[in-house]
């Protein structure tokens, strides 16, 4: 392609929209153009590297034996209502498009086909005779995000590979979830990424297991949890660890004490002079069920930990059959701000211990008359502690779980894991941290909706079970975008060959030089010859311009015609390295061929 011919614009300043390197990039250099908040269209440069991506993704799920199939962007609101899911997605994550039609329809633009893919399967699979079934798309998907930001990374239509496998047996299921550990490893590798595969939560998509696809980057939005020994790694949300050991408490007996003004931990541990790990902090959560049920949650942890707020929202889920719900919609820390809403008199907040009374809760129709009582693993062992008192400006100090305050009966882990902590499998390995985007994430997802909507099949035995399920899916254009936060510089991008729109682009500095041009035509046709894609920088520009906009685009190699044109010669400059060699056409185009070969 001649770039004279091509739509080409670049842009010498970072747009105000963007906010990290790979969303100011690909702006800058033409790859994409905003059109709306969280939408963008992908112009001739990144259509070329969304191929690519998806040529590889394509051929490596090929290779595993899923089949392509295309699904309907446009979904029913019944099939999500049957699965469960339609408030879930509507109105509790609110991430879904939704819409009436002219007949009054409820429908939504899909972020997910697991209903679709569902419905087909109930349709079609009779028999484990046709067991196991892998199917797969590359499609437009749409998420409704409350605030879109980092171009590609989060925004609302984006271009993801989702594919569905269906099975007689967990054996069958975790047969084929291994295939797409090792398939999405391949891929991620073929697109020239650093990755780590972590343990992950399945969130709303739901199931038993999970990995998340993490691509390094400083600006990934994800933390990952990791040993040096390869033998552990997870998502901060699903990580778990040893907490550093309690310091021995001081306190001999137990006693109330005046504390004015501490209200967080560093306040009270500066009064006391105690150690955080002495400290029962009690925090008060509203949960709001999906049958209008509201309930006050007490969370009790030491105080030198954090709540994780997916683990909390994954045990309250597990609750709500206890409330008459079936899942969790809402999750937020109460404040003195909402109290009015369900207290019957002031809270002391600040001052709350684990056995504050129920009778500060209203008696309302929707409220749940009992606090949800839960004791985090790291306070159960606690000895002589400090912890609020239930009273505005004072604590008390050498508190034992027993008649006085008891230890809630749910003791489970909601702690936050971080780095430093020891390691579970390994008590000498210690977590380490780095920062990920999420690039891909596969589920085993059991029988989770194949029961909700009826999709079953007959077993050798005869009888009517519910189908197992797997789910995987691939961000194809996060993908594309993680490929650029992680490889770039501060003169631009720069591609792994594997998925660059184009593998060579050629310089020309004097378009008016006969010699330089004729080389530059002569090398152009030659590589496209031996099937290298090729850009001709022909255009009427200060040599200048072309060079920073070649290092802008991040074309892997660049040729130059210059001063040795004369004698046959061109400059090849590997736009990674920033190495320079001088050779002739035909070493040229030898040495590109190696290169493209090994892809």
């Amino acid at each position: 392609m001649r770039l004279s011919q091509m739509l080409f614009v670049t842009l010498r300043d970072n747009p105000a929209e963007a906010e990290i390197p790979s969303h100011k990039l690909l702006l800058r250099a033409g790859y994409i153009r905003r059109i709306a908040s969280g939408v963008y269209s992908y112009l001739p440069l990144m259509w070329r590297v969304l191929q690519k991506v998806s040529a590889i993704v394509r051929s490596e799920m090929d290779r595993s034996g899923a089949l392509e199939c295309l699904l309907p962007q446009l979904q029913p609101a019944e099939l999500w209502q049957e699965s469960g899911r339609w408030d879930t997605y509507t109105q509790a994550e609110g991430i879904m498009f939704a819409l009436t039609d002219r007949a009054e329809r409820q429908l939504g633009l899909g972020p997910t086909h697991e209903e679709v893919i569902t419905t087909l399967a109930k349709d079609l699979i009779r028999s484990y005779r046709q067991l196991p079934v892998h199917l797969y798309q590359i499609q437009t998907k749409f998420r409704d995000e409350i605030r879109p930001r980092f171009g590609l990374l989060r925004g609302r239509e984006f271009i993801m590979k989702d594919g569905y496998s269906f099975h007689a047996d967990v054996a069958s299921l975790q047969d084929t979830y291994q295939v797409m550990y090792d398939t999405y490893s391949r891929i991620l590798s073929r697109c020239g990424l650093t990755f780590r595969a972590v343990e992950a939560d399945s969130g709303a998509i739901g199931g038993s297991g999970s990995h998340e696809f993490m691509v390094l980057a400083d600006a990934g939005e994800d933390e990952v949890l990791y040993t040096a020994d390869g033998e552990y790694a997870a998502n901060v949300e699903k990580a778990v660890s040893v907490p550093p050991a309690a310091v021995p408490s001081p306190y001999r007996k137990m006693e109330t004490l005046s504390t004015p003004n501490a209200t967080t931990i560093e306040a009270l541990v500066a009064q006391l002079g105690c150690d955080p790990t002495q400290i029962v902090k009690t925090v008060l959560y509203r949960a709001g069920f999906d049958n209008g049920c509201c309930g006050l949650v007490l969370v009790s942890i030491r105080g030198d930990q954090e709540v994780n707020a997916v683990k909390l929202q994954n045990v309250l889920t597990g609750l709500a059959a206890n409330y008459g719900a079936s899942k969790l919609l809402d999750l937020r820390v109460a404040d003195a701000e909402t109290a009015q809403e369900w207290a019957a008199q002031p809270l002391p907040f600040g001052y709350i211990g684990p056995d504050l009374p129920d009778t500060y809760l209203k008696t309302t129709a929707n409220l749940i008359p009992q606090f949800i009582r839960i004791a985090d693993t790291t306070v159960a062992e606690l000895k002589r502690f400090v912890t609020g008192a239930n009273k505005a400006e004072h604590h008390r100090v050498g508190v034992n779980w027993g008649n006085t305050c008891a230890l809630p009966a749910l003791v489970v882990d909601v702690r936050k894991a971080q780095a430093g902590d020891r390691a579970c499998h390994d008590p000498t390995q210690y977590l380490e941290t780095a920062r990920g985007i999420e690039i891909g994430h596969i589920f085993q997802l059991g029988t989770k909706y194949s029961q909700a909507m009826q999709a079953t099949y007959t077993n050798e035995q005869g009888e009517e079970v519910p189908l197992v399920m797997g789910c995987y899916g691939i961000g194809v254009s996060r993908l594309a975008q993680a490929a650029v936060e992680q490889h770039h510089d501060a003169n631009g991008i720069i591609w792994p060959l594997a998925i660059a729109p184009y593998q060579v682009i050629i310089v020309v500095p004097n378009i008016t030089d006969p010699t330089q041009m004729h080389l530059a035509t002569e090398l152009y046709t030659k590589l496209q010859t031996v099937g290298i894609e090729v850009l001709l920088d022909d255009r009427d520009e200060r040599a200048g311009v072309k060079f920073k906009d070649a290092d802008l685009i991040g074309i892997p190699y660049r040729v130059v015609t210059g001063r040795t044109s004369a004698k046959g010669e061109v400059e090849l400059v590997e736009r990674a390295t920033g190495k320079t060699v001088t050779l002739s056409v035909s070493e040229a185009i030898a040495y590109l061929q190696q290169q493209v070969e090994q892809l």
